[in-house]
């Protein structure tokens, strides 16, 4: 009995030390919880908000490498509502950014959606932004005033505020033009300059190239699986849903998984 319980207690530990994600997670940067990463929403959905596939492939991946993260998004409502199945804006319908952003969120307390207004750069170690029209929409003036476009306070403050303390931030799809439009001469990726169709997928967005190169940023031409570091700023950005693909998701995962670990690396430094 003495050497049966033995050797149960022997498989047990070993089964344990084989449990990276539960108990002895150790990601590709640094050990499980001292990184903590503030993601940003702008609502949920690809036309009016935050991309969902670039909002849950960037928590996945801050997971994957050992990160906490906290999600954010700015209680307020946005520009506008817009049906997905006739991308065309449904009349008489209002929805708040925030609320709309805690369909990502799972579980109670500092898992739940937080209000932008209460991010604090002192807290976290480094900031994400996945993508989406609600980056041109809701977290700026983009769509209408282009490389003149005004940010939401918050939205300015954050990435001034990471900006000035050297800790890093992660831009996916269409966020590269929050940090070009307030941070100097930085230098980020949307992906391609034009629309090169493949039967891979094409380049739909890419008019917004040149409005980002008029607030004096450098742009550099990327596939959807590659990420730009920047690292004399600590900016990261990756094309992800830049580039238009009807089933090679996984490129964008790829991409994105790209952005998070640069992040990760370089908030240890």
């Amino acid at each position: 009995m003495l050497a049966t319980r033995a050797l149960l207690s022997k498989q047990t530990l070993a089964v344990l030390s084989r449990q990276p994600a539960c108990f002895v997670h150790q990601g590709d940067y640094g050990n499980w919880g001292n990184t903590n990463v503030a993601v940003v929403f702008s609502g949920c959905g690809w036309w009016d908000g935050t991309d969902v596939h670039e909002g849950v492939y960037t928590m996945y991946h801050l997971s994957r490498n050992g990160a906490r993260f906290q999600m954010f998004a700015p209680n307020q409502q946005q520009m506008h509502v817009i049906d997905h199945m006739r991308k065309q804006p449904a009349s008489g319908e209002n929805r708040n950014m925030m609320m709309e952003a805690a369909r990502f969120s799972h579980g109670q307390g500092m898992t739940q959606m937080q209000d932008l207004s209460k991010l604090d750069v002192n807290s976290f170690d480094a900031v994400i932004f996945p993508g989406g029209h609600g980056i041109t929409k809701n977290l700026s003036s983009f769509m209408k005033d282009g490389k003149d476009c005004k940010l939401h306070g918050d939205v300015e403050r954050v990435l001034k505020d990471f900006h000035r303390s050297r800790k890093p931030i992660g831009l996916a799809s269409m966020a590269p033009v929050l940090a070009c439009r307030v941070l100097p001469s930085i230098e980020v990726t949307m992906g391609y300059e034009r629309d090169d169709n493949t039967r891979w997928g094409n380049w739909p967005n890419t008019n917004m190239v040149q409005p980002v190169k008029g607030m004096g940023a450098r742009h550099n031409v990327r596939e959807p699986y590659e990420a730009y570091v920047d690292e004399k700023n600590k900016v990261v950005s990756t094309p992800s849903f830049m580039w238009e693909t009807d089933y090679h998701y996984h490129y964008i995962f790829d991409g994105i998984g790209n952005m998070v670990k640069h992040v990760m690396r370089m908030s240890t430094k």
